[in-house]
């Protein structure tokens, strides 16, 4: 396996530590579940029982596609990891 530095605030590596030990992996295995996730485009997106629920109620933005929004969602929710 290769290494590879990464430059990050102070305190955001002290999340990343934090977020990885609670789910029993390290910080390394964290940032490479985050990159696959980002980079499979097969990956189906997961809904959740009040997504479900909520189907319907919300018009998509104009020239905005579903799969557009859920790769926009899926990067900011792993950049909020990264910060």
């Amino acid at each position: 396996m290769q290494k590879l530095t990464l430059s990050m605030d102070p305190e955001v590596i002290d999340m990343a530590k934090q977020l990885a030990k609670q789910r029993g992996i390290s910080a390394s295995e964290m940032i490479s579940r985050i990159i696959r996730v980002m980079a499979d485009p097969e990956r189906p997106a997961r809904i959740g029982p009040l997504t479900r629920q909520a189907t319907g109620m919300f018009k998509l933005p104009e020239g905005k596609s579903v799969e557009e929004l859920i790769e926009e969602a899926k990067a900011e929710r792993a950049a909020r990891y990264l910060r």
